[in-house]
């Protein structure tokens, strides 16, 4: 009598298995990626100063946001008073460059739109490695790294100064000496709290050309 062999269940069975567990992988993924994240909202612009090229969006600090709506009022006098001007764009500079946990990501820099462009590009890289090197993304608002947030500028000295940069002169630049206070002063001691600020006249515009700490 001849043994029959037992006939092999059909591999399709197992196959159709596979495939289903495969696209439940994948909708899990693509739910978890796509759909389980807060959506990031767009900053809006939600005011200007045409005249001088400044914007203001709304994922700026309730301090900046202040400062922007002094800086309006400084702008829209008959007779501009620099020494404001300057006072108002170096606070708004140092809340917005040094306040990291306002920013993102490494490559969300603030205070850029005081800098002058010839400056900037150099100006980016620099702060890429240094002060932002270490800056965790923050786009879906998650992070839990503890970093600075400025909470007061102090001006200390605002005196006109010749300098030159590239192949231009200003007599009447504004060289700003300034100190500045964190929110959590158990990490102020790890960052930088003064500065010396350097700025020239674009036309009528003030730009950022030199920040650098203030000699002892």
């Amino acid at each position: 009598m001849t043994k029959r062999k037992l006939k092999r269940k059909p591999k399709k069975l197992l196959i159709c298995i596979i495939i289903i567990i495969l696209l439940l992988l994948v909708t899990f993924l693509v739910y978890h990626f796509c759909f389980n994240k807060e959506k990031v909202k767009a900053a809006k612009v939600v005011s200007k100063i045409p005249e001088y090229g400044y914007t203001l969006k709304s994922n700026k600090s309730a301090s900046y946001k202040k400062l922007f709506k002094q800086l309006k009022e400084v702008l829209s006098a008959e007779k501009v008073d620099e020494k404001e001007y300057v006072k108002t764009i170096t606070k708004m500079f140092i809340i917005d460059f040094y306040s990291l946990n306002d920013h993102s990501a490494k490559t969300d820099i603030g205070g850029v739109d005081f800098v002058s462009e010839e400056a900037l590009d150099n100006f980016l890289v620099n702060a890429e490695d240094t002060l932002y090197k270490y800056v965790e993304s923050n786009i879906y608002k998650q992070r839990k790294q503890k970093l600075p947030e400025v909470s007061e500028v102090t001006i200390n000295k605002v005196e006109t100064t010749e300098y030159a940069y590239g192949d231009k002169n200003d007599e009447n630049a504004y060289q700003v000496e300034a100190k500045w206070t964190y929110v959590d002063p158990k990490i102020s001691n790890e960052y930088q709290d003064e500065a010396t600020l350097i700025f020239v006249h674009n036309d009528k515009k003030l730009v950022l050309v030199e920040l650098s700490e203030l000699a002892e």
